[in-house]
């Protein structure tokens, strides 16, 4: 199987764990500190629908669809990445290794997203949410992406122990 197959199949599996994970975090953070659950998923749209992104409390599909499509997308984005570059090794998905892979994904996202892409393409979410809120947020990326590089491992065991190899 190809590289980049494996990357794509992993990166899904991984990418779909820390987005949910830093969906879950935005809208914890959201409601307490913008009175809105939605209101940083909202915010995330801006790349799209502008500046009314960025103010939208209500859940609805234009802000709130979008706004987490995108976010769950850009955590599959990096996950494939990091998957391709050296997440696909058996190592990368050890506890410590898979840790650090995430940590290390995870702070060249917030690299990409706040210093090299153009404003607009920014999460969005820093408008709505406090510097530590972001952190967690990215914390939250990290933590997914070493949950699904573990959990990977855990399967790949699994189906190597029963003679059955599904990968």
């Amino acid at each position: 199987m190809s590289d980049w197959t494996t990357a794509l199949r992993e990166g899904a599996i991984t990418g779909t764990i820390a987005g949910l994970l830093s969906t879950a975090v935005l809208a914890i953070t959201g409601q307490r500190q913008a009175g809105s659950a939605v209101a940083p998923i909202n915010a995330v749209s801006h790349w799209i629908w502008g500046e009314e992104s960025l103010h939208a409390q209500e859940p609805s599909l234009r802000h709130t669809l979008t706004g987490y499509l995108t976010n769950h997308l850009a955590a599959i984005f990096w996950a494939v990445l990091y998957s391709r570059a050296y997440g696909h090794r058996d190592e990368a998905k050890r506890l410590p290794q898979a840790v650090a892979g995430g940590v290390a994904t995870s702070a060249v996202a917030y690299a990409v997203d706040y210093y090299v892409v153009p404003k607009r393409l920014t999460p969005g979410y820093e408008h709505r949410i406090s510097s530590g809120a972001m952190l967690a947020t990215y914390g939250a990326l990290a933590t997914g992406l070493a949950l699904g590089a573990l959990l990977l491992q855990q399967r790949r065991s699994a189906a190597s122990a029963s003679d059955f190899a599904i990968w």
